[in-house]
């Protein structure tokens, strides 16, 4: 028994002790169920490039494969082409049906299952604009469908290559492909959809199908299929694009925490190069937002949600690429230029009327003050200003300002309609409602960071306006109620309102996706100022404390509690819940750090390894809410190395608690940026002590220039919270209306 013991003991420490390369850590699958809203989807795809593939299904524990698509739209709005191999006749009903499949394996460069009935295995690859299928038919006899998914053409030529459009959101995709050997085909038509059955040679085992896509011609398609696979054979295609994901992800390496913790780690680093996407096309482009070909000499990006990205994702890229971040903000700049708008929800086909506010701003602000410049600010600012002023905040729309605007302009606020009173205003989207409170406190955080960037240009009277504007957000607070609350057009109190479950679903009355408890802290630009509304740094501090403990169904409203099922009906995008906040979704992200502004950073320690231990597991169900192309993940990338941006358009980072006991930061311009967190545990969480650079500091927060600079920070960790460091008022982040973005003292001389 002895020896077994051992034997096992050995066994497992060497699978322990074994390097691993940081690839090896990522599991796509990962969240691949969703809780209550969408599933994470498998996504493979070189980082930030056109070609996206993933097995089309309900979810990952979905057994029956429908077909896998060439390349995808955008992250969750839709796929393009499809292909899928099989064993019968090509006109038999099966061929319509999903197959079940087994052994599967995914990567984020490759990927490979077998179908149940007829053993077929199926393997793909990518480059940037191309992808590569391989087929293995156990029968020796190769049969593919090709079929469009929307409206579309596909032709087989005389030498056996496919060609083919898609027609989407006035675009086209187009592709074109070749088989490795002889095949046949036979072609049918409905519904305006093209659909190839593809035989191959008798006694042929294996079939492979390598394809380009373009979005600007056929003939494009076939050069970036000559440019990017050639005379490549499928294993050397899988080798680059592995090696490619093996540098992109190992420019953070961690040591220390779990394997399930560098699971989730590495599987949400991939998930932060999802997108944007590089378009480009041999120095060329085609823009969605003006449908014309553009010739240029920088990549242009798209696909970007920046009511989900500017908090998180953005600032991490800022840190990791800036030289890219500089080329997704000029794609931007090139946008407004080609459309006359400042673009938020920049997919294939344009900017998709999506969600609230105005985040390019912060966006912009974040990246500028943080010394990524690269573009022609004035220009984007123009765009922003416009968008703010001349162009409508209304949720889901784009165009001209409103009757709506006019009043927002005029008065501070977005008015709300009361309980049961209709809507008059033609420009207000049925179902998203007008979300006032939400469009007024966004608006309010989006205008601050318009005048950063209008000092910057010295248009001394646009920084004066829109720092007026930006403390619109203090008309909506009701002092005596201790909340954001929503005001008619003549303004007054909106009654009866109960900030957990008023405003119909979703809370789209007054908000968006979440209820006011929520809102209440999105003030991102004046945490002071918030806090003084609320009473003082120890009022808002236990107001905080109760944001995390107060119960999902008792109501302060209405005359009977409800139960927890109700919330969630209300809700259902307020996912992964402590009392009041919601960890998976977005606007909730920020609101932990806070506690770093109040005095008690302790708290942001305790509660966001809470948070991480809880809500992000290495398993199918480890996403709590809608991952949203990297907006999410990035938090969770961010939180577990220790820092967070709380402020975008400040160029500061905030402590939380870092998971790992060191963390090493290859950064563009050669510097290292390291964290040691010396003896980081499950219990020991909290700071005890913190040194920038070896000289010991009071602070919990950090510059962006020293980063860049190779800032080194070291910690002790313990299991018992050091309650008096950061906490004196001298020491706390910097937040408030009057902050200077880039007026800050280096790091090591705080003391």
């Amino acid at each position: 028994m002895k020896k077994i013991l051992s034997a096992a003991f050995l066994c497992g420490f060497a699978m322990s002790s074994r390097a691993h390369s940081q690839l090896e850590y990522v599991d796509p699958t990962i969240g691949g169920v969703g809780i209550l809203l969408e599933p994470t989807r498998p996504t493979v795809h070189l980082p930030n490039s056109m070609v996206r593939v993933y097995p089309v299904r309900k979810d990952s524990l979905d057994d029956r494969i429908q077909s896998f698509p060439l390349t995808i739209i955008s992250h969750r709005l839709g796929e393009l082409f499809a292909i899928m191999p099989g064993s019968g006749d090509p006109g038999d009903a099966s061929w319509k049906q999903p197959q079940t499949y087994d052994l599967e394996n995914t990567t984020p460069y490759y990927y490979s299952s077998r179908l149940d009935d007829s053993l077929i295995g199926i393997e793909f690859t990518p480059t940037e604009r191309c992808g590569s299928f391989r087929f293995t038919f156990p029968n020796g006899k190769p049969m593919v469908l090709l079929a469009n998914r929307k409206e579309g053409e596909l032709a087989m030529g005389e030498d056996g290559s496919v060609s083919g459009v898609e027609k989407f959101n006035d675009m086209r995709a187009y592709v074109y492909g070749e088989f490795s050997g002889p095949v046949t085909s036979s072609r049918s038509e409905a519904d305006g959809r093209s659909r190839l059955a593809v035989s191959g040679g008798a006694g042929g085992g294996a079939l492979e199908f390598r394809y380009g896509i373009s979005f600007i011609s056929v003939e494009q398609a076939k050069k970036n299929l000559a440019k990017e696979i050639a005379d490549k054979d499928f294993e050397t295609i899988k080798e680059e694009a592995k090696n490619l994901w093996n540098k992109t992800l190992g420019q953070i390496r961690v040591e220390g925490g779990t394997l399930a913790q560098k699971r989730v780690f590495y599987t949400c680093l991939y998930r932060c190069y999802e997108r944007m996407v590089n378009i480009t096309e041999d120095g060329q482009y085609y823009s969605g937002f003006d449908h014309k070909v553009h010739q240029d000499d920088r990549p242009f990006y798209v696909d970007n949600w920046l009511w989900d990205t500017y908090r998180a994702l953005e600032p991490l890229q800022t840190l990791l690429n800036p030289k890219q971040q500089a080329d997704k903000i000029h794609s931007y700049v090139r946008m407004y230029e080609q459309t006359g708008a400042m673009p938020s929800f920049a997919v294939l086909w344009g900017d998709y009327a999506c969600m609230t506010g105005n985040h390019a701003a912060p966006w912009i602000a974040d990246s500028w003050f943080k010394g990524v410049r690269d573009y022609d600010l004035k220009t984007a600012y123009e765009g922003l200003r416009k968008n703010s002023l001349d162009a409508t905040i209304l949720p889901w729309r784009n165009g001209p300002k409103t009757s709506l605007d006019d009043f927002y302009n005029k008065n501070g606020y977005l008015p709300s309609l009361r309980p049961g009173e209709k809507e008059t205003v033609a420009e207000v989207h049925p179902f998203e409602r007008r979300q006032s409170i939400a469009v007024t406190l966004e608006q309010s955080y989006d205008d601050w960071c318009i005048a950063q960037l209008a000092k910057t240009l010295d248009k001394q009277d646009d920084a004066k306006l829109f720092l007026t504007r930006a403390e619109n957000y203090k008309k909506l607070y009701r002092a005596e109620k201790g909340f954001m609350w929503p005001k008619d057009d003549k303004g007054e109190w909106i009654e009866p309102f109960d900030p957990k479950f008023s405003g119909g679903m979703g809370g789209r009355d007054y908000t968006t996706e979440n209820n006011v408890y929520t809102y209440n802290w999105d003030v991102q630009h004046d945490l002071k100022g918030l806090a003084e509304l609320m009473g003082g740094k120890n009022a808002a501090e236990e107001k905080l404390d109760q944001l995390f403990r107060e119960d999902l169904g008792r109501s302060s409203v209405a005359d009977r509690d409800r139960s927890k099922y109700e919330f969630f009906a209300t809700f259902p995008d307020s996912t992964s819940m402590v009392g009041q906040f919601s960890m998976g979704n977005e606007p909730s992200f920020a609101i932990p750090y806070i506690y770093n502004h109040l005095g008690a950073p302790w708290k942001t320690q305790k509660r966001i390894r809470q948070l991480l231990d809880f809500a992000y597991t290495d398993t199918a169900h480890g996403i709590p809410g809608d991952e949203d192309g990297g907006g999410m993940a990035a938090f969770v990338v961010l939180s577990m190395m220790g820092f967070y941006p709380e402020l975008p358009g400040v160029p500061v980072y905030e402590m939380g608690s870092p998971v790992f006991e060191k963390v090493s930061i290859d950064l563009q311009n050669g510097k290292r940026f390291e964290i040691n967190a010396n003896g980081s545990s499950r219990d020991n969480k909290y700071i005890k002590s913190i040194r920038f650079n070896d000289k010991l500091s009071t602070a919990l927060w950090f510059r962006h220039d020293d980063v860049v600079k190779g800032l080194k920070i070291d910690l002790e960790m313990s299991d018992t919270p050091n309650k008096e460091l950061g906490a004196s008022e001298e020491y706390l982040p910097p937040s408030g209306l009057k902050v200077e973005s880039i007026d800050f003292g280096p790091t090591e001389e705080r003391k």
